[in-house]
């Protein structure tokens, strides 16, 4: 029997899933196997792999021309997801399950030679196109049944080979390979990363401020400190004070970490915000994504909705800490190539770490018996100026830390407060943003636009004086001025003010550049 038969796959492009539609037309002549609409090479090797499948499953393969079709046209086709689509789509065309049935479902899945289905990455993202898309039956490897699962409203079905889909298609009863105690057995969830507690941190009692204020008004943080001083310390333990990731949140995290196969074969919703720290030699690409053919997720995408913490950031190339301009801006990663454009989000929390200078000593910053800097004053300037002005700019927190003392190590820890405790304060303030901002697309302060700043959350009275000032001097930016003015409403917020004083300003113009003229 020939003919066109149709079923439905899902492609990854980025973060985002797209269902496709596959045909498969089956017919007389010179003996072929061709596939249609813009399909790299991993799509088409699936004419052996499919070939393989079938005859080790004891279905006969059919042809002898193939012809498989996907659509839309126009859309690049990568990965191997669509194996079990085109699989299914041939063996429909060739009459060996039901047209109809084939058609009313989306299959997702990489077909192995002797006809087990394994697990892909995106299972979440597939999930979430499909019922976008209308559908309301998905197939996928039993590996990803719990992934997919978390989809609302979508009945999902796993299978662990080519022959329980079919029996699945036909009505039958499953094959003992399906029921099979040998075959392996979707992994457990890697438990989420436990989060340390702020209360273990010695002193900085202006650090923890600033890591406070960061948290509730969702602004970045730059410390520079001696090596040892806790820089690190404090960074880990930012994701503790963020309040846990919502269900929008959550799935958003969850589906970039599927599509970055990071996520394991487990099904559950990453509630923690993630916390990535690469290494100084990372580059630009590894940071926002991208790469030839396929583009690839980047750290900036995986911290989204989280932090992004650059230790010895001073030792990045430039090229790396420059690309990160856009997504401080925008909150997303844009990658164009020629045939297509791709966005990721990359919305997090940017801080960086650095010492005063190359040999970790300058400053004065130990005290009088720290072992004495030997670098020259324009070492220091040519280390420091590594971090460029305009990306400096977009931080809206800077903080000096210094060597604890004696007293901090020795008793310090008594009278820290815990993260919990900090992380109650952070709810209500962001609470009572997000009340200001009802109705707006914004929840936290370093989310409003400048202009908006200006025309609808401005300063009153003499609070403006202090940032006047600074901006006649030239001491901070336009820019600059708007993002003073956004951590003077966190710190309002923290205070429960209903609207930022002068007291807010000098700390907020303190918390950015060291502030000791700025109540001149």
């Amino acid at each position: 029997m020939s003919g066109v038969a149709r079923t439905r796959g899902v492609v990854l492009l980025g973060v985002d899933g797209h269902v496709i539609g596959v045909e498969a037309h089956v017919s007389i002549g010179v003996s072929g196997f061709s596939v249609v609409g813009m399909a790299d090479k991993l799509v088409n090797e699936a004419r052996d792999r499919c070939r393989s499948a079938v005859i080790n499953t004891g279905l006969e393969w059919p042809g002898p021309k193939i012809t498989v079709g996907l659509s839309p046209a126009e859309l690049p086709k990568r990965g191997p997801t669509l194996d079990l689509a085109i699989a299914l789509a041939l063996l429909a065309a060739s009459g060996q399950v039901p047209r109809d049935d084939a058609a009313a479902l989306v299959v997702l899945g990489e077909v192995g030679l002797d006809g087990r289905v394994r697990a892909v990455r995106g299972a979440l993202v597939a999930a979430l196109a499909a019922r976008t898309a209308g559908a309301t039956r998905l197939v996928v490897p039993a590996a990803n049944v719990e992934e997919a699962s978390l989809v609302p409203d979508l009945e999902v079905h796993g299978v662990r080979t080519l022959a329980g889909l079919v029996a699945f298609v036909r009505g039958d009863a499953p094959p003992d390979v399906e029921v099979d105690a040998d075959v392996e057995e979707p992994s457990a969830p890697a438990d989420e990363r436990a989060v340390p507690d702020l209360a273990d941190v010695r002193g900085q009692y202006e650090a923890r401020t600033a890591l406070e204020l960061a948290a509730a008004g969702g602004h970045h943080l730059a410390m520079t400190g001696l090596p040892g001083v806790g820089k690190t310390m404090l960074a880990e333990r930012l994701p503790g004070l963020l309040p846990p990731l919502d269900q929008q949140a959550a799935l958003e995290v969850t589906a970039i970490h599927s599509v970055a196969g990071r996520l394991g074969s487990g099904g559950r919703l990453i509630t923690v915000p993630p916390f990535e720290a690469p290494h100084h030699k990372a580059t630009d690409v590894a940071l926002v994504g991208g790469g030839s053919g396929a583009p690839r997720i980047g750290l900036v995408s995986l911290a989204h909705r989280g932090v992004l913490f650059l230790d010895e950031a001073p030792e990045f190339d430039a090229s790396a800490l420059e690309v990160l301009r856009q997504p401080l801006e925008s909150g997303e990663i844009v990658v164009t190539r020629s045939a297509f454009s791709v966005r990721f989000p990359a919305r997090f929390h940017l801080v960086l770490a650095m010492n005063p200078c190359p040999c970790g000593r300058g400053g004065g910053m130990g005290g009088p018996q720290a072992p004495t800097c030997v670098c020259t004053p324009q070492q220091r300037r040519r280390y420091l100026s590594r971090i460029s002005g305009p990306l400096l700019d977009r931080v809206d927190l800077r903080v000096t830390l210094v060597a604890p003392t004696l007293a901090d190590l020795e008793f310090g820890a008594h009278d820290a407060e815990s993260t919990a405790s900090v992380a109650g304060r952070v709810r209500e303030a962001r609470e009572r943003a997000a009340r200001r901002y009802a109705g707006t697309p914004w929840t936290v302060n370093a989310d409003v636009p400048g202009p908006v700043v200006r025309r609808q959350f401005g300063l009153e009275g003499d609070a403006v004086r202090p940032l006047e000032r600074a901006i006649m001097l030239g001491q901070v930016s336009a820019r600059g001025a708007d993002r003073v003015v956004r951590v003077a409403w966190t710190v309002a917020d923290l205070a429960g003010r209903d609207r930022p004083t002068r007291s807010d300003v000098l700390a907020a113009l303190s918390h950015r550049d060291g502030g000791a003229s700025w109540a001149a």
